[in-house]
């Protein structure tokens, strides 16, 4: 399994919108998470996580109205 096929749909070659957002998520979390360690503040990834779900969960809900 490559990363590319984390991103894109069953053709492996059109990119889906929600699989990039979340993967972009992560990367943000987890970035969030080093620089916080490296600062010593803190940070809570649980926190984070459950507020970019609402928010992503929101969008993916505002589209299905929306279409």
């Amino acid at each position: 399994m490559t990363l590319l096929e984390l991103i894109t749909g069953e053709d492996n070659a059109t990119l889906e919108p929600a699989y990039c957002w979340w993967a972009l998520a992560i990367l943000v979390g987890l970035g969030l998470e080093v620089y916080a360690v490296l600062s010593g503040k803190p940070f809570d990834l649980q926190q984070y996580g459950i507020g970019i779900g609402a928010l992503l969960a929101g969008a993916g809900f505002s589209k299905h109205l929306g279409s």
